[in-house]
């Protein structure tokens, strides 16, 4: 009985160790994997190569609370991630749709899956090229693209009508 106390207590640790003994590729094959544990993402989370990191944010078994976590990464690669990652909440594309990197909020502004109110707060970003992409997703509502049918910038304004002429054609033939 009691070596099989023992070998159990191995077997509780043993995942940390081989955690603690793969490679960067080992670790970023891990990050990605569909069977990837809670605890191994908890751990992988905090992984020093933003290359894991990035394969944890992408994989869509990453637990939302973790996706919410790396929305905070510094790395804008793994903040990425996490905003086409079909996982991540509503919360936390909010989150990303005021991140400091223009290039976090145009990937957020072009996602397919954003939600409505993160386009809200994308279409009065100070970027206008933010604001285009707004404009140009299909998600955008009209309420949204009355807005920016009254955009300071030409283009922004254009692509608003072009996008809302749609809409109606699209109701009509409904």
């Amino acid at each position: 009985m009691r070596h099989i106390q023992r070998f159990s207590l191995f077997l509780l640790v043993l995942p940390g160790l081989v955690l603690a003994e793969q490679s960067g590729a080992d670790h970023r094959r891990l990050a990605a994997s569909p069977g990837i544990s809670a605890g191994q993402s908890q751990q992988l989370s905090r992984d020093p190569d933003w290359r894991v990191r990035r394969a944890l944010a992408s994989n869509r078994h990453t637990p939302p609370p973790l996706l919410e976590l790396l929305a905070h990464d510094n790395n804008v690669h793994v903040r990425i991630a996490v905003a086409t990652n079909l996982s991540s909440r509503e919360s936390t594309l909010l989150l990303l749709a005021q991140d400091q990197s223009t290039a976090v909020r145009s990937v957020v502004a072009r996602f397919e899956y954003v939600p409505v109110s993160a386009l809200g707060l994308l279409a009065r970003d100070a970027n206008a090229d933010i604001r285009l992409e707004v404009a140009r997703n299909l998600n955008a509502s009209r309420q949204i693209l009355r807005r920016l049918l009254h955009d300071s910038q030409p283009e922004v304004a254009s692509a608003a009508a072009a996008a809302w002429q749609r809409q109606a054609s699209d109701a009509d033939r409904n």
